[in-house]
């Protein structure tokens, strides 16, 4: 059982190097992690903006179907 365990993480670790990272493992500090950095600012940015989209269809779509279901 405990060989299994150890064999799992030697083979995760072996595919994690094998993996391409987000960021310039040369550099230092903050900088290191700029393309991570502006890779999340854009996902944020669409999804506000999307957001207030379907946002403000909502809001039409309410007002328009109240309008033309209101009691006269």
């Amino acid at each position: 059982m405990i060989s299994k365990t150890k064999n799992f993480f030697n083979e995760v670790k072996v595919e994690l190097q094998k993996a391409s990272w987000p960021w310039d493992p040369k550099e230092r500090g903050i900088r290191k992690y700029k393309e991570l950095i502006d890779s999340t600012l854009v996902v944020i940015i669409a999804m506000l903006l999307l957001g207030g989209y379907v946002a403000l269809f909502d809001f039409v779509l309410v007002n328009v179907v109240h309008y033309f279901t209101r009691l006269h």
